[in-house]
């Protein structure tokens, strides 16, 4: 074997580069597993708080959803009732005017006939008493 200050073999040089580029590689990847533990850590920090703050939200969420099926179901029930409201005015309507409809419709149909009879009863008066004035306006320039 030889001593250092004699020099050393290609192989030597070889195996000696070898083993300090495994020696880096090892460092390197141990750097690295170090590293990785740590970002696993935190992530497994973050799930825990996420999980801490996930659960009481879908509780909140839960109850929300409860309280708003009961305000639905208040706003069916409401909604039933007014359209049972609607169906009773309707049918009111009808019955109103099944009833009173056509008398009063006789009525009206009634009081304007009587009304254009004397419209017209006073026309024929007005004009009998103008062919009045007027012959005696005509006889009277004749004489």
């Amino acid at each position: 074997m030889r001593t250092l200050a004699s020099g050393l073999s290609g192989g030597e040089v070889a195996g000696l580069i070898v083993a300090v580029f495994w020696g880096v590689l090892v460092c390197f990847i141990g750097y690295v597993l170090v590293k990785l533990g740590k970002v696993v850590g935190e992530t497994g920090k973050l799930v825990a708080g996420v999980t801490d703050q996930t659960v009481p939200l879908l509780g909140e969420v839960t109850t929300s959803v409860v309280h708003i099926n009961t305000e639905l179901e208040r706003v069916d029930a409401i909604t039933a009732n007014v359209q049972t409201a609607s169906a009773n005015v309707s049918a009111l309507t009808s019955v109103f005017a099944a009833t009173l409809g056509s008398p009063v419709i006789k009525v009206a149909a009634f009081s304007y006939g009587v009304r254009r009879a004397l419209g017209e009863r006073r026309e024929d008066e007005v004009k009998r008493r103008v062919k009045r004035e007027m012959k005696a306006e005509k006889r009277g320039k004749k004489a």
